[in-house]
């Protein structure tokens, strides 16, 4: 006898073991709709359909057979073409945004990545257990913590050389508050994030940071200093806190923004045809805005505690860097390389031997003050270039520089001897010994035979 086999789901196992109870009056009609979860009158169909077909009778139609809600191929076809041509290196989601945006296509994100796996432009790959850290709550109230970092990346791709984006996100919200592009991760670009984000906002209660070199003193016991760092200081005259993270993961939030616009920025500014700092920087409060409308969330406080900057809140002076120098008998001093002449119509011993606060500006400028006074000077001298130190994150960026001073013909660098040097008598002598010494072995030969 022939076996025949049936392929049913686990659900029509079940409707089975439901209908067998039921024909034979163990429970009720009412019952077994309420275990299956369907209706009286679905009920009584079903028992029809058994009793006439038997197990057959509740096993499903469409088994096997192609869905009613699946895409037409036509427009399968289409998608595929269109993501094949612009987005092949996008991830399902943003690849959706993009086609219900720009080509006005509403398909699912889940069938938009099907289409990719199936098509081989997505690896739809399982996520690694990673270490779990303890969650932290959302700030309640926007302005009470600002998480700031900095993300160097090729952010133009090969169109132009790496460079650094300076965020700043703040955590009861999600909102990127304020974004500048910077050559390297520097004091002077983080003075720049700010002026744009205090013009913009207020002063936040405090900033969340690493322990960068920029933010605080890494140097236990540092014999020279104030302790604070020149950031550091501008936050103190600004009241505003600095906190330290101890861990990558403990500013998560701003961490894992700075992987969302690693993938959405770099689209958008290819697709803006931005290939300069300078054009990116001009198109950062669209994306932000944009941004913040699709992923910032509503705090739990509706208050505000950002503050209004004060009136003796001079910014062009509050973001510089600062240092002393002791005058010398000749009222001169040195720095970055050049000494200063402080210039007087006093007596020249009434500033002999004094301190003195050295101002630079970000455009490199430089003033000097005495008990708040500012002073005239002039450049008397440069020195040498001399070596200096360089911060880790800024030694690619100086090494870079060094390598585009240099000549662009590598042949020019290389050492060429003239004709007459020891090295080229030595070849042609050593040439025409290995000549004689051939030519006196071929005549050996002729004269044997």
């Amino acid at each position: 006898m022939k076996r025949r086999y049936i392929t049913v789901t686990t659900n029509e196992i079940r409707r089975v073991n439901v209908f067998g109870e039921l024909e034979e009056s163990i429970i009720t009609q009412a019952q077994a709709a309420d275990i299956l979860g369907l209706s009286i009158r679905q009920i009584k169909r079903l028992v029809k359909r058994y009793r006439a077909d038997g197990v057959n009778g509740l096993i499903t139609n469409k088994l096997g057979k192609p869905s009613n809600n699946q895409l037409p191929n036509d427009l399968k076809d289409s998608v595929l073409a269109i993501i094949t041509k612009y987005y092949s290196d996008f991830g399902p989601t943003l690849a959706h945004e993009k086609l219900r945006e720009r080509h006005q296509l509403t398909l699912s994100v889940s069938s938009v990545r099907s289409l990719m796996v199936a098509e081989g432009l997505w690896n739809a790959t399982r996520i690694k257990r990673k270490r779990v850290f303890q969650l932290r709550e959302r700030r309640p109230m926007e302005g009470e913590m600002i998480q700031m970092d900095g993300s160097p990346h090729a952010w133009f791709e090969d169109r132009a050389d790496k460079c650094s984006l300076l965020v700043c996100i703040d955590d009861a919200t999600g909102k990127i508050m304020a974004g500048y592009f910077a050559s390297s991760e520097s004091i002077w670009g983080y003075f720049e994030l700010l002026k744009m984000y205090l013009q913009k906002h207020g002063r936040p209660l405090s900033f969340y940071t690493d322990k960068h070199g920029i933010f605080r003193v890494n140097q236990p016991g540092a014999l020279s200093g104030t302790g604070i760092t020149e950031f550091g200081r501008a936050m103190k005259e600004l009241d505003i806190r600095l906190i330290y993270a101890n861990t990558p993961q403990a500013k998560g939030r701003v961490e894992r923004v700075n992987r969302t616009l690693q993938d959405r920025l770099i689209k958008e500014l290819r697709f803006h045809k931005i290939s300069t700092m300078k054009e990116a920087n001009e198109f950062l409060p669209t994306f932000i805005d944009d941004f913040n409308c699709r992923f910032a969330v509503v705090p739990r406080n509706p208050h505000n505690a950002h503050r209004e900057l004060l009136p003796d809140h001079n910014l062009k002076e509050i973001f510089t860097q600062r240092e002393t120098r002791w005058l010398s008998k000749n009222l001169t001093f040195q720095y970055q390389n050049t000494i200063y002449q402080i210039k007087t119509e006093r007596e020249s011993y009434a500033l002999r031997n004094t301190k003195v606060m050295i101002y630079e500006y970000p455009d490199g400028t430089v003033k000097v003050f005495y008990k708040r006074k500012s002073l005239d000077f002039t450049a008397y001298k440069e020195q040498i270039k001399q070596g200096e130190i360089v911060d880790a994150k800024r030694v690619n960026e100086v090494i870079d520089q060094l390598r585009q001073a240099q000549p662009k013909d590598s042949e020019k660098l290389r050492y060429r001897p003239s004709r007459k040097h020891p090295w080229k008598r030595w070849v042609k002598h050593s040439r025409l010994n290995s000549s004689s010494t051939t030519n006196d072995n071929v005549n050996l030969n002729k004269c044997i035979c």
